[in-house]
């Protein structure tokens, strides 16, 4: 069963769009406007930095329902690099995470892939996967590394 998008969402007409809202609701702390920009299908998935695969929109939900119970995330996308076709998008970039903790104000960088699928309600977000945090910026390599995983 679908549920009801926000009027905000309905009207994201680009992956862009959908991730700026995305991100403004993290920002905000807000779960029914981080919700309606996220897909139906039972098969979207979530995976949180250091955490297992969470799917299905429920699923998703409580997850961030647990991360807004300590407030909102103060979090800002940098260094976008996308990947689109007709009706796929890949985003890749560095999510600039602040901290409060006891010696003060921390930044905190995070690798993380969002991928948008365009279907009868507009682009939609199906996946989001957040690697571990560190606290120096990753550098980017345009060229042949001299590791591989």
């Amino acid at each position: 069963m679908a549920r009801p998008k926000s009027q905000t969402a309905a009207l994201m007409a680009s992956p862009e769009e959908i991730e700026a809202e995305f991100y403004e609701a993290l920002q905000r702390g807000d779960i029914e406007r981080l919700m309606a920009v996220w897909g139906d299908d039972d098969e979207v998935f979530c995976v949180h930095p250091g955490g297992p695969r969470v799917v299905g929109p429920a699923a998703v939900r409580a997850t961030f329902e647990a991360i807004f119970a300590n407030g909102p995330v103060r979090v800002r996308p940098e260094q976008v690099r996308r990947v689109q076709g007709p009706g796929c998008a890949v985003h890749n970039l560095l999510e600039r995470v602040e901290l409060l903790s006891d010696e003060g104000p921390l930044t905190a960088w995070v690798m993380a892939t969002n991928v948008y699928v365009k279907g009868p309600q507009g682009w939609r977000l199906v996946a989001h996967h957040a690697s571990g945090g560190s606290r120096e910026e990753p550098p980017e390599i345009s060229e042949v590394p001299s590791i591989l995983h």
